[in-house]
């Protein structure tokens, strides 16, 4: 039986466990895998690990709150389960772009006709500073999340503890 048959029957419970993941502050779960020992400075001053990479599972109809990563760009790799919608947001708002995260759809291929009511990319990226949201509308959906400069929750914003009056526009509140 192929792998990917495999996963169709796995369940979130069981992907938390295998995976070692924890809950992440802005909903779902994860778990770093890496952290580049290189460290390298930011145009802001501050030193930071080159690359850093964790797995984050969102289960069915779970989010990812509005949040961003100030200084550093964010790399969303699809690696198993149902498409993953997700919103970016200039970092001073304006209008948000859904970009469907999934399977590589190559023509003539059952992941084409799986997808083809939906343009999924296998990555998408989401510049430093922008504002971005996930929904998981599948049973669940595993990514991979590689940020660089790498990640620290010291740049790690969460829209939903500003003042509304800081809330760019176009931050659809159902993310939030």
């Amino acid at each position: 039986m192929p792998w990917s048959l495999e996963l169709d029957s796995i369940s979130v419970d069981r992907l938390v466990q295998q995976l070692g993941l924890q809950p992440h502050p802005e909903g779902g779960w994860y778990r770093e895998f890496h952290r580049s020992g290189v460290s390298v400075q930011r145009s802001d001053g501050e030193r930071r690990a080159g690359l850093t990479q964790i797995l984050f599972l969102l289960p069915a109809g779970g989010l990812s709150r509005w949040h961003r990563v100030l200084g550093a760009d964010e790399a969303w790799h699809f690696v198993a389960g149902d498409p993953l919608e997700l919103w970016i947001l200039p970092p001073q708002g304006g209008v948000a772009a859904c970009r469907w995260l999934g399977p590589l759809a190559l023509p003539g291929t059952a992941t084409a006709a799986v997808t083809s009511e939906l343009l999924t990319e296998p990555v998408v990226v989401v510049p430093a500073d922008w504002w971005q949201a996930a929904r998981c509308p599948g049973r669940w959906s595993l990514v991979s999340c590689c940020v660089g400069p790498g990640f620290d929750f010291r740049d790690f914003e969460l829209l939903d503890q500003l003042p509304p009056a800081q809330h760019p526009s176009g931050a659809c509140s159902s993310f939030l």
